[in-house]
């Protein structure tokens, strides 16, 4: 195994909730009240901000999901693909969940709820839009957050590297097939040309803009001091430019809040249901192969969370501001931290229940090499 390896290993192992994260829900809350109040007594602005585009991307947003995406990606090490095989197992699974499994299952909660329970308390003509926000959000499996989820399950940090680092490049082929046939079978219509622009310019140009960036810091001597201080410095940029991006959203969104606030209570419902189907899927499935704790609590959360950022950013590509779609993939960002801490919690405490199978290694037992990074449980 690389040092290069090791050393990202550890510094994603010792990835802490940060106040931002740890309050992410009230962050997106007051963006919800700045972005009404700005919206309405500067719609003017706001109107010109989205009539910023190029060939349907909104330009301040491009800008703003870069400044949010790249610092995470920077902490994605493209080596770690070569620690893919040492935890085939869990792989496996996680890669199951995410792209067999929880598209497709978000999609059918939201035929359910969206498109048919639900469908008396929403406006009729978002109705379609909303199930593509929650079938875009569920498309692409998180990227950042996974490392603080991981961390604080006591995963294994290079089974939760090299998975990370294979679900993104998994992304650049699988992102826009899966999103275009969910929503054509949901007969909204597709705009394959403004997709695929979507993933170039949110998924591909960010990934190798950061892979190029962290070979950079990485040359010559303390080329590891010189990575984390780019992490340091770039974290609160990240943060605002998430915050910015979610003011923008509701400036836009804020009228038809206000007409119908039950419509976040509504959209929440599948997201919460879609996060603790998969993740208990793949808890499970992790058990039933014999793979250790370490490895199935990572796959678990990784199996149920969100890359938020990009769905946020796809959804204004494809449907605009003012679209349910957009609405929606900020409903996720809304209810990300409490509903994974619950998952994270349930994983901790069903730890002796599922060591408790005759066969499934305890974490001593198969993960040795992860305890000098964690210290001993």
């Amino acid at each position: 195994m690389s040092t290069e390896y090791e050393v990202t290993a550890k510094q994603t192992a010792g990835s802490p909730m940060g106040l931002f994260e740890r309050y992410l829900t009230l962050w997106v809350a007051l963006c919800i009240v700045i972005g009404i109040v700005l919206g309405h007594f500067f719609n003017g602005a706001f109107q010109t901000i989205g009539g910023l585009e190029v060939a349907r991307v909104n330009l301040p947003v491009a800008l703003l999901v870069w400044l949010m995406v790249i610092p995470m990606l920077l902490k994605v090490d493209l080596h770690a693909l070569k620690g893919v095989r040492a935890h085939w197992r869990g792989v496996g699974v996680t890669l199951f969940v995410n792209w067999a499994v929880k598209p497709f299952s978000m999609a059918l909660l939201g035929w359910l709820f969206i498109g048919w329970l639900f469908r008396p308390w929403l406006p009729a003509e978002q109705i379609d839009s909303y199930i593509a926000g929650l079938i875009i959000l569920a498309a692409a499996p998180c990227t950042a957050m996974v490392f603080v989820w991981s961390n604080l399950s006591r995963g294994e940090p290079h089974f939760t590297l090299s998975q990370v680092a294979l679900n993104d490049v998994i992304m650049i082929l699988a992102f826009a097939p899966i999103v275009g046939l969910l929503l054509g079978l949901s007969a909204i219509t597709v705009p394959w040309d403004t997709l695929l622009l979507s993933v170039l310019v949110y998924i591909v140009v960010p990934l190798v803009i950061a892979n190029v960036w962290r070979k950079w810091l990485l040359k010559g001597e303390h080329g590891y001091l010189r990575l984390q201080r780019a992490f340091d410095r770039l974290h609160p940029v990240s943060l605002l430019a998430l915050l910015a991006t979610l003011v923008l959203l509701f400036g836009f969104q804020g009228e038809q809040i206000i007409a119908q606030p039950l419509v976040i209570v509504l959209l929440a419902v599948p997201i919460l249901i879609q996060v603790f189907f998969n993740s208990g899927l793949a808890y499970l499935l992790n058990r039933a192969v014999r793979s250790p704790h370490c490895i199935a609590a990572p796959s678990a959360l990784i199996g149920a969370s969100n890359f938020f950022e990009l769905a946020v950013a796809t959804a204004i590509a494809l449907f605009g501001f003012e679209s349910g779609a957009a609405l929606a993939t900020v409903v996720g960002v809304l209810i990300e931290v409490p509903v994974m801490l619950i998952a994270v919690g349930v994983v901790n405490r069903t730890r002796g229940w599922y060591e408790g199978r005759v066969g499934v290694p305890t974490h001593q037992e198969c993960c040795p090499a992860d305890l000098h990074l964690h210290g001993k449980y």
